[in-house]
């Protein structure tokens, strides 16, 4: 077996999001003697990316002081809120949470934050390489991270080698910075390599799904960010929508899920197609169209799910850490700050240690433990939810109690132990039709003839044990119709059509066997995401 060729860097920046494209940026900017990388698995910086968002201006103000003279492509200063209470025929307006004033906060595509950050961190002297996917980590003698492993390219599904190959190379580095985003591949295994996450809760997630919609002329608001609670979801599943209206008749617009929820017969992609035709969003879409869409998974867990962030030879950092602050519903500000904080730290020293107690001492953990009771407040369903919110957020976070968070994969409800709500939902004639036609709205491309990037390791009890416990949740909350199962000759079988993930990660989270294993494609396979 040869040996791969090797390139040898001062840090490893896994992920061009904006947390690791912040640490790059900054590491140069303290030390332009360092020889900073940053690898993207999407072929495109931002192809990848999706959010909200709007964005808190602080963290970029520091990293970029006179950004807002050449602000990014999509940049909408923040004009009004709005917070609603859905049922199915009605809406009431609630009093906007303190944690969701928006007063001097910018509406943006962090996709399109991302590319405007990537050419920047190139004039600094970061050298940035998408279109390649860091598939493992090298360790050295003494079981430091030391670096990573490229992904090989032009390999056949059978793993045969195609005309096409290229083996991938070793990059090496004192250190390498997890920047991967919510439930990364590579940092998945850290956290289990190194224990990480022994002395906390488990992390908790949600799966966002957004659209990008050019609506007819007057409907869109420039500025005005609007959210609800409620309808279509039970009162016992946490989640919610979001509308943020943008220039050039554009609105954007999702609907998050928790996956923590019990019923595994909800589909969170057709709860999202269900609020769209709720009578208060229907009038704003009709006669509009889709632009693009996409899924990804949202890191909820907080303050109590938040691992160490060190261990020897890297760094966890962003939502690969999972500093998102949820009652904001933001990450950005939090993934700067802390991608700046982690190039202060290894300007001094090249060295992980020491990192974990600066970031816990820093405003990052200190704004996410004000807010640490609010989003485990709605495990009780959502009056007991909006109580605790109110109550934690008069006191400030100072209450002495540290609500408990859970693994979503073991909050599913056997067929046979679950009566669901009657969700009463409505007949539908907005696009997308199906979950096909959202794919294609993602603009996701695989080469068919790879290696399949879901493994499961046992389809038996899919086919099986799961069918019969619960009727199969796979092919329901994965928001792009990968899993199927099918019927043919030899009986019952799972078909995983690995074509269409749009890499959200919600199949890691919640199978309840926890049997599913998502690893990264060939480098810039998978969605293509477009000002999202």
């Amino acid at each position: 077996m040869s040996e791969r060729e090797v390139m040898e860097y001062d840090v490893i920046v896994v992920g061009a999001g904006p947390a690791g494209l912040a640490c790059a940026m900054h590491l140069k900017q303290l030390n332009e003697a360092l020889n900073v990388c940053v690898i993207e698995k999407a072929a495109e910086v931002g192809a990848h990316i999706l959010s909200g968002a709007v964005i808190e201006p602080q963290a970029l103000d520091d990293l970029l002081p006179g950004w807002r003279d050449h602000p990014p492509p999509i940049c909408v200063p923040a004009e009004k809120d709005e917070f609603w209470l859905l049922s199915k025929t009605g809406r009431k307006r609630l009093p906007n949470p303190p944690q969701m004033n928006n007063h001097g906060n910018f509406i943006m595509s962090l996709g399109a934050l991302c590319a405007w950050l990537a050419p920047q961190a190139e004039a600094l002297g970061v050298d940035i390489f998408p279109g390649y996917a860091a598939a493992d980590i090298r360790y050295t003698d003494t079981g430091a991270v030391g670096g990573v492993i490229i992904g090989d390219m032009g390999v056949a599904k059978d793993g045969s080698r195609k005309a096409t190959y290229v083996e991938g190379i070793e990059i090496h580095a004192p250190v390498t910075v997890l920047a991967e985003g919510c439930r990364g591949h590579l940092s998945k295994r850290l956290i289990q390599r190194f224990e990480l996450d022994k002395d906390c809760d488990p992390q908790t997630y949600g799966i966002g799904i957004k659209e990008l919609w050019r609506v007819e002329t007057g409907k869109a608001r420039p500025g005005l960010i609007q959210h609800s609670i409620g309808w279509p979801l039970d009162r016992q599943t946490y989640g919610g929508s979001f509308i943020y209206h943008l220039d050039k008749d554009r609105v954007a617009l999702g609907f998050i899920t928790a996956l923590d929820y019990r019923d595994a017969r909800l589909s969170p992609f057709e709860a999202f197609q269900q609020f769209k035709h709720h009578p208060s969003i229907r009038p704003l879409l009709e006669g509009g169209e889709i632009l693009s869409s996409g899924a990804r998974a949202v890191v909820e867990g907080g303050y109590q799910s938040l691992p160490k962030t060190e261990m020897p030879g890297a760094l966890l950092i962003g939502d690969a850490a999972g500093t998102l602050n949820v009652p904001k519903i933001k990450g950005t500000h939090q993934a700067v700050r802390g991608g700046m904080l982690a190039a202060a730290h290894l300007a001094q020293s090249l060295s992980s240690e020491g990192f974990d107690r600066k970031l816990r001492r820093s405003p990052v953990v200190a704004e996410l433990k004000k807010v640490r009771n609010i989003r485990p407040g709605f495990n009780k369903g959502l009056w007991a939810g909006l109580r605790t919110a109110v109550i934690e957020t008069v006191t400030g976070g100072r209450l002495p109690r540290t609500l408990s968070n859970h693994a979503d994969h073991r909050m599913l409800k056997k067929l046979d132990d679950y009566s669901p709500p009657d969700r009463d939902w409505v007949e539908r004639e907005l696009p997308p039709r199906d979950r096909l036609a959202s794919v294609y709205f993602a603009a996701t491309d695989h080469e068919e003839d790879q290696p399949v990037h879901l493994k499961v390791a046992d389809t038996d009890i899919c086919i099986s044990q799961c069918t019969e416990e619960y009727g199969n949740p796979c092919t329901r909350f994965c928001p792009a119709g990968v899993y199927e199962m099918v019927e043919d000759q030899s009986g019952r079988n799972l078909q995983i059509n690995a074509a269409n993930c749009v890499h959200c990660k919600t199949c890691d989270i919640k199978d309840p066997y926890q049997i599913i294993d998502w690893v990264t494609p060939e480098g810039g396979s998978g969605p293509n995401y477009q000002n999202l």
